[in-house]
């Protein structure tokens, strides 16, 4: 690789997509972001915001791309027909079908990513039921790859734990063999390997390069972490529309809503609740939350237990998806709602680090936290939580 050669990253997240350029140094040098016009479900909208964020990239950057990489949310699951065309709109990520929970339990030997009604596999089972067995499932970040090559023969590893895959046997599990829908799942490939070079209609089409390599990417929130750095003791909480915490380990942990992906040659182990930043703007916009968070002092408490979830679901640190938000009692004060709603969430992610440390995994020493909810109101409260005793019960 030469002095001079770039690299394009594309993230699709819950409720837009973002691009970056980085050079050999690991140094961006452009980025971009584009909401979603209608939501995650909408596939076109993920195409929408690729190609105009990707047409907008000028032009003395584009003809340095030598390769290009997407991550997704984990669990977003699109049915397409051989061709890849879509057949309706994707089953976002936080949606559980408890209907299917007697043929999931059949199809694992232990708890995993998979295993719960909230994985991959249930929402398979959905599209299943909705569009027959002659088709292929695939997740966000996977589509997207197969878009830009014109074959949607491949899947990566991460972006498939919730569909069931096994990176410490590099399989599925054995069960699926025999499934008469298995041939609806991708073949796996590690992240960072090369998927294939970008097809020249679609390199004519977004003027990128006709020799780009399309390579293996990962989950939305594995991006998150490789973009930090992190040592082995660190903690990494992405907070963004949802709340995901991950830590590297030494060994994979069990346990129903835990994703084990292998990065940097290391286990990196971890949750996600449905629970986020998101909530915040169901009540308030971002100029009145600034305008609120002033009013808040972070030391003090709001004598108020709320779970604030947007929807009835929970995935981690409780597996439920029959658990209802608890968004009451509103006090007359926004302020002190605003400030009981931060509170609820830095519960959230306490409880999910306590999960982590009974499974196994060491606390960590310190919680770098980022994403798009990590501003300071949301910090101070995580922070005033982080300072409590790991092992008591908030």
């Amino acid at each position: 690789m030469i002095n001079n050669s770039l690299v394009l990253g594309i993230d699709l997240g819950t409720s837009g997509l973002r691009i970056a350029i980085i050079n050999t140094k690991k140094k961006i040098l452009y980025t971009s972001s584009k909401k979603y016009f209608s939501g995650l479900e909408i596939w076109e909208d993920w195409l929408f915001c690729l190609q105009n964020l990707i047409k907008e990239i000028p032009k003395e950057l584009k003809k340095k791309l030598i390769a290009c990489s997407v991550a997704g949310t984990s669990g977003t699951l699109l049915a397409c027909k051989y061709s890849g065309e879509p057949l309706g709109k994707a089953l976002p990520y936080f949606l559980s079908y408890n209907e299917y929970s007697d043929s999931i339990s059949k199809l694992f030997k232990k708890d995993c990513a998979g295993s719960s009604p909230s994985g991959s596999v249930a929402r398979a089972l959905k599209l299943l039921d909705l569009y027959g067995h002659n088709i292929i499932l695939r997740h966000q970040a996977d589509w997207i790859s197969g878009w830009l090559q014109n074959n949607w023969e491949y899947g990566e590893e991460g972006n498939n734990l919730r569909m069931g895959w096994e990176i410490s046997k590099n399989s599925w599990p054995e069960t699926f063999y025999n499934l008469n829908w298995f041939k609806c799942l991708p073949k796996i490939i590690s992240s960072g390997q090369t998927m294939g070079t970008i097809c020249s209609h679609k390199a004519n089409e977004l003027n990128l390069p006709r020799n780009l390599k399309i390579i293996a990417g990962t989950t939305d929130s594995n991006a998150g972490v490789l973009a930090t750095f992190p040592s082995i003791h660190d903690g990494i909480t992405i907070l963004g529309s949802t709340i995901v915490i991950k830590k590297f380990n030494q060994r994979p942990l069990s346990g129903k809503g835990i994703s084990n992906h292998k990065l940097l040659g290391n286990w990196l182990c971890g949750g996600a609740s449905n629970a986020g930043a998101s909530i915040l703007l169901d009540f308030f916009n971002l100029e009145y939350i600034d305008e609120l968070s002033k009013q808040i002092n972070p030391i003090n408490s709001s004598g108020i237990d709320l779970l604030p979830l947007s929807k009835k679901g929970e995935r981690f640190p409780i597996d439920d998806p029959s658990l209802e938000p608890k968004l009451n009692p509103r006090p007359v004060s926004d302020a002190l709602y605003l400030h009981a709603i931060l509170e609820g969430l830095a519960k959230i992610e306490a409880r999910g680090w306590q999960k982590l440390y009974k499974l196994g995994a060491e606390l960590p020493r310190q919680i770098i936290t980022i994403g798009g909810g990590g501003k300071k109101h949301c910090l101070e409260e995580n922070k005033r939580k982080r300072n409590r005793n790991p092992n008591k019960n908030l």
